[in-house]
């Protein structure tokens, strides 16, 4: 097993090839890695066109609004990771800003606690459509327009609904039934979801992005489709206006990078949580984790001890970027090592600060690498199912709840405020040595997701996994009190964390998705995976 040197593919560890998994994808033109096949397949037909991984990239982001509705929509957010031939990587972040009339001390003079989930007040401005004409113009080829015709077309002509997704799409049916727009939209005429292999159709969506491919961002943020979105928010008891969908800004910002055994990993800065990552990082260092068995007790405790100290400074600290602590004081040597100090190697330690439950999992990652030596890693999200479970009932559009991931706690830095951006738990990321990037990767899973991105990258790093094997691995994380497992964790495992004070139980659904990309520089191939958790695939050509 090669552990903390450089990865090449054949220092991987072999998968066992008599267990029911896949490979990795190889190939060495272009590559796309996406939670459904048709939009992985629809990445693919743009770089074989001529685009590059940028265009792909966003094409497959509308795709997925389309055919994994619950996931992600033009009503959420999105953060962006690209990396350019040269090394040089830009960060993109795309998420919404909190109303003009929204404010904690408005909403706590009317008896609120904390913010609701389901509900007008927890939408906030919606950015992907800003993000996505973003990255076309800065890197894209082919323009906004062409990269949506192949969602619109998906809208229009309809997609059977895949496994992973007719399951949590029925879990939602309950909430959809409460929204006119949503129910009109995402329901069959008897109020049931649709099931496994039914053709769906979503006209109006349809409808929106042929306004927006040809009117640009000003066709959602500005007229009959922002009109629609203002008057399905006050339905819900929501505060935005059209002023508040006209006045969206996104911002290119630095991304930050930490070296882990001589790897550089790159996230984003605050209101993200890549912080909370690199941290976790930073602590396991001190660890000789390769030791280890990756599926045995004594990884999962100093993995599930780091998440627990690394999560409570998050819950205390990150928020809007004006109002977090500058990234570099999360990461210091000191900080890192007073972290590492609390950890007891044989036993579970005190409680440390409360993880918010309603921190939710509903989220796409895609990556994408053309051949020319450039990626993307896209998170798209509308945060829980369905986002606040508000659609247009003209547009189509489903509304996210990213808001509810703001606080109420007065002098808090993820305090709700008119314009400010709340938490968010959406991370792509980036793997770098030697001053080029080397893989594009991201976990999706809500709060999971930083806990996700260490998880994957000390299964290649420590124990060589190949991208495949690594996104295949059992999972397991913190959830409230209790360590909840993917049934896949062994017995034994499980049964010794148990006698290390542990609460363990079995995890209702799968810990989150996941997609990767590495870039073998020296041979010019392209090695992707894709996670099994969810309905997707990498395909390369």
């Amino acid at each position: 097993m090669e552990s903390h040197g450089q990865l090449e593919w054949g220092h991987f560890t072999m998968r066992d090839f008599q267990l029911p998994r896949r490979s990795a994808v190889l190939a060495p033109n272009g590559m796309a890695a996406t939670s459904h096949p048709r939009a992985t397949l629809a990445a693919i037909d743009v770089l074989r066109a001529g685009g590059n991984a940028v265009d792909a990239a966003v094409t497959a982001a509308a795709c997925l609004t389309v055919v994994e509705p619950h996931m992600t929509s033009a009503g959420g957010d999105l953060f962006a990771l690209v990396s350019e031939p040269d090394g040089t990587i830009h960060g993109l972040n795309a998420s919404g800003h909190a109303p003009k009339g929204l404010d904690a001390e408005w909403l706590r003079e009317r008896g609120l606690s904390e913010m609701p989930e389901h509900h007008g007040l927890a939408v906030t401005v919606p950015g992907a459509v800003a993000g996505w004409a973003e990255l076309c113009v800065r890197f894209g080829r082919f323009g906004l327009d062409r990269a949506l015709q192949p969602a619109i077309d998906l809208a229009r002509n309809g997609y059977p609904v895949a496994p992973r997704v007719a399951h949590d799409w029925g879990e939602a049916a309950d909430r959809l039934r409460r929204d006119v727009g949503a129910s009109t939209h995402h329901l069959k005429a008897d109020g049931t979801a649709p099931k496994i292999g039914d053709v769906w159709v979503q006209p109006a969506l349809a409808a929106t992005y042929e306004r927006i491919a040809a009117e640009g961002p000003d066709g959602f943020y500005r007229g009959a489709v922002a009109e629609d979105l203002v008057s399905a928010i006050a339905r819900q008891g929501g505060v935005m206006m059209a002023d508040d969908l006209a006045d969206i800004s996104i911002d290119w910002v630095m991304p930050v990078e930490h070296t882990y055994r001589a790897y550089g990993v790159v996230e984003l800065p605050p209101n993200t949580q890549g912080v909370v990552a690199l941290m976790m990082l930073g602590i396991l260092e001190g660890f000789d984790l390769a030791e280890l068995d990756p599926n045995g007790a004594q990884r999962v405790h100093l993995e599930m001890e780091a998440a627990r100290l690394a999560y409570g400074v998050r819950d205390g600290f990150v928020g809007d970027p004006a109002s977090s602590p500058d990234p570099a004081d999360f990461l210091s040597p000191a900080h890192i090592a007073s972290l590492r100090g609390r950890i007891d190697p044989a036993r579970r330690g005190p409680e440390t600060a409360a993880m918010d439950p309603r921190l939710a999992t509903d989220t796409i990652l895609l990556t994408v690498a053309d051949g020319e030596g450039r990626c993307i890693t896209v998170i798209n999200s509308i945060f829980d199912s369905f986002g606040s479970g508000i659609v247009g009932e003209q547009s189509g559009v489903v509304l996210q709840n990213r808001g509810a991931a703001f606080s109420l706690q007065q002098g808090h830095p993820n305090e709700v405020k008119p314009g400010k951006r709340p938490l968010h738990t959406l991370i792509p990321g980036l793997l770098r040595r030697n001053g080029r990037t080397v893989m594009s990767f991201g976990v999706m899973g809500g709060q999971y997701q930083a806990c996700g991105h260490t998880h994957f990258l000390t299964n290649m790093i420590d124990f060589g996994m190949d991208v495949q094997s690594a996104l295949d691995a059992p999972r397991a994380f913190i959830e409230g009190g209790p360590l909840a497992v993917e049934h896949t964790v062994p017995e034994t495992t499980q049964a010794q964390l148990s006698a290390m004070g542990h609460r363990v139980e079995i995890a209702s659904k799968p810990w989150g998705g996941g997609q990767a990309i590495w870039i073998d520089h020296d041979r010019g191939v392209l090695i992707g995976g894709s996670d099994p958790r969810k309905d997707g695939c990498a395909i390369g050509f």
